[in-house]
């Protein structure tokens, strides 16, 4: 079956625009062929700097003929509400129609259409110039005498060319014909700027790719990628170094260029005498280039790595040349901006923050700071940090964003406060905190283990969900603008992680109490109003972090039901011997005797408006396996207690498994509705014995079979 292959050809189109568009346009085409009832086989799209491109396989030559029965009127019926079916249907006199029979209804008129498939080549010729003209650029412009004309094109950059042919692949293709805002779609197009500027005729995508890739264009951004990031590694290899990998910066730089060209550069010396991450971070932002280490030292060396669009007579020299006397200068910059920070010791910086509003409802960031520092010391002993240094590190940790550095390169806060509170004399562990309490930033970030630092990351994100909690600033929806969501799983990970023993009801209570507490009425304002709440939401996180980690999330709200759940550490260990219980036998089994127990619980006390509540009678029992059963109910109650006071869940786990054989018989051979209305009540009774023993571990209903 016939190809489409459509290139839209414009100026340069922004590197971060460029994979969205690509996606955009297979999608757009794709999601219409399918409306229309083209069916394909498959499609890819690309971009470059100056193009998006989409290969189409497979689509029908035609639609399929559609045939369609319409009813009508009924037979007798206005003349006006026939007119109108022959109107809407398109028939020449009512005697074309049939007539369907109804002997309950009447007689009415049918009317069967058929409608031929259209060409396939028409269709694309309406569809293409619509999805041109309503492509979703998040930015665009319009130009040229057409402008200020209505309806004018409006797009990225400047669109010059569109390629569009459709045929198969044994043939000559057809050119799809159609025209948006005076550009015609044909078969030309056009290679590199400057290397290869001439046009280009290509028929279908595998001509076009080689044509492209011969007038040094490299059509694919993976294969992009690949080459630079392989060009890259050899040229830093053959000169003795290490190129410092990074994908993001690989991803914008191969969407800057269509003919990538590696080429190494260098800098003075003198400036590797700044931190390591702010050249890195100077070059990168400013260049968009590598950077290079020593394999024998880890340390940055005076190299870079940058990516040209062309293969220069000189071989390079003169745009190497070029990025050396700007990264010079920026380094120059970043040196005396560092420099400059050293100057003035972080305390001094603090007093600003009075003045910088952190959030209407939560105050300054000076506030926040002090509300951060009491909690963090309230919370030191509790993961075993020393309490005046984690004080120290919460009152410094945020200093670094008032300085030159980071004002330039946020993406550096944290670590430059790390590297100013060493340069000032403050104790490795304060230095380290200044840097790691923003961390756990994301699931693969890692996750601080020095007390210090984990004492005052759990104080800089309690106080932030507490204050916007307490606040009613809670997430709703996709709509996170705050990223609460990210603390309270960054709370969740830094307490697993460290095997550390927290009440998050104490530590919200705390936060709260340290600067909300009281209204501006100046009325005490209770945190339990809203603590609930927040409690469900650190559910709903830790059910994620679980599921990501193959955990059943049905075995978090089984152990949440229980209440009074607020030790995230506790909750962890219990669920996993859950999980592992529920994965033997003996838990299936008393999985399926427990649920069979609530289901006839559930029927009975429906029907008898009741609960059966309280302890059964034992001189009712007349059947040994309810004897055995209440013994065995009794067992559990005490070693289940007495293994979750002791916090050793697999022993609670293995108690519950003694009680599995007794279930078994139970419900083998005993009736539970007796003709003995007492007799009956008592069993009953006893099935709820067995709900309330195994809720000692979990609440059973809440699992999944």
């Amino acid at each position: 079956m016939p190809d489409l292959l459509l290139e839209l050809f414009s100026e340069e189109i922004p590197a971060r625009m460029q994979a969205k568009a690509a996606d955009d346009l297979r999608r757009m085409v794709t999601d219409r062929l399918v409306a229309e009832g083209l069916v394909y086989e498959g499609a890819k799209a690309f971009a470059t700097p100056r193009r998006l491109a989409l290969t189409v396989h497979g689509i029908p030559v035609r639609q399929s003929d559609l045939k369609e029965e319409r009813r009508g009127p009924r037979v007798g019926g206005p003349d006006a509400a026939i007119a109108g079916f022959l109107k809407a249907t398109g028939l020449a006199s009512i005697d074309e129609a049939k007539i369907q029979r109804d002997p309950k209804k009447g007689d009415f008129y049918i009317a069967l259409i058929e409608k031929p498939g259209r060409a396939t080549l028409d269709v694309l010729a309406d569809m293409l110039p619509v999805i041109v003209r309503t492509f979703p650029w998040p930015k665009s412009m319009r130009w040229g005498q057409r402008s200020a004309k209505p309806g004018a094109l409006s797009w990225v950059r400047p669109l010059h060319t569109i390629t569009a042919t459709f045929g198969l692949e044994t043939e000559e293709p057809d050119i799809v014909k159609f025209a948006v805002d005076g550009i015609e779609a044909g078969q030309t197009t056009y290679g590199h700027r400057f290397m290869a500027p001439a046009a280009i005729s290509v028929r279908r995508f595998e001509d076009y790719e080689a044509k492209l890739k011969a007038a040094k264009v490299v059509l694919d951004p993976q294969a992009r990628k690949d080459d630079i990031l392989a060009d890259a590694k050899q040229l830093a290899f053959a000169q003795g170094f290490e190129l410092v990998e990074d994908q993001v910066l690989l991803d914008e730089v191969a969407g800057l260029v269509e003919w990538p060209v590696v080429l190494m550069g260098s800098f003075d010396k003198e400036f590797l005498s700044i931190p390591g991450e702010v050249i890195r971070a100077t070059i990168r932002n400013n260049q968009k280039c590598f950077v290079v280490n020593d394999p024998k030292t880890g340390k940055l060396t005076n190299k870079f790595i940058l990516t040209a669009n062309i293969e220069a007579s000189d071989g390079g020299k003169a745009i190497v040349a070029g990025n050396e006397r700007v990264i010079r200068a920026r380094l120059s910059d970043a040196k005396f901006f560092y420099e400059t920070d050293l100057k003035t010791r972080l305390e001094d910086r603090l007093p600003k923050f009075d003045n910088i509003v952190f959030h209407e409802k939560l105050g300054s960031q000076g506030e926040r700071i002090k509300r951060i520092e009491r909690l963090a010391a309230e919370i030191a002993p509790l993961v075993g940090a020393d309490v005046e240094k984690a004080k120290r590190a919460a009152h410094l940790a945020k200093a670094d964003l008032l300085t030159e550095v980071v004002g330039e390169f946020p993406e550096l806060q944290g670590l430059m406060g790390k590297y100013y509170a060493l340069a000032q004399g403050e104790d490795a562990a304060v230095a380290a905190a200044c840097e790691e309490h923003y961390r756990p930033q994301g699931p693969n970030d890692r996750v601080p283990t020095d007390p210090v630092s984990v004492a005052v990351a759990l104080a800089d994100k309690i106080d932030t969900l507490v204050g916007f909690w307490g606040h009613d600033e809670k997430p709703t929806g996709s709509k996170d603008p705050f990223a609460l969501r990210r603390a309270a799983l960054g709370i969740i990970r830094l307490l697993e992680s460290n095997n550390h023993r927290v009440s998050l009801v104490k530590c919200i209570d705390m936060a709260w109490n340290f600067g909300y507490a009281m209204n501006d009425a100046g009325i005490i304002v209770q945190a339990n109003r809203f603590s609930a709440d927040l409690l469900s939401f650190f559910a709903d996180r830790l059910k994620i972090q679980l599921r990501d980690q193959g955990a059943r999330y049905d075995l978090v709200d089984a152990v949440f039901a229980l209440g009074g759940q607020d030790d995230l550490l506790m909750i962890v260990r219990r669920i996993e011997a859950l999980g592992k219980f529920l994965d033997t036998d003996d838990g299936k089994n008393l999985l399926a005797g427990t649920k069979r127990a609530s289901n006839i619980l559930a029927i009975e006390e429906k029907r008898d408006k009741r609960i059966f509540e309280g302890a059964p009678n034992p001189a009712l029992y007349s059947l040994a396996e309810e004897k055995v059963l209440a013994d065995a109910i009794d067992l559990l109650k005490v070693e289940a207690s007495v293994a979750v006071m002791n916090e050793d869940f697999e022993s609670a786990m293995s108690a519950m498994a003694k009680l599995r054989p007794a279930v078994d018989a139970f419900f083998d051979k005993v009736k539970v509705n007796d003709d003995d209305p007492l007799v009956r009540e008592n069993r009953l009774k006893l099935l709820n014995e067995i709900r309330a023993a195994t809720r000692a571990v979990a609440d059973f209903s809440k699992i999944q079979d």
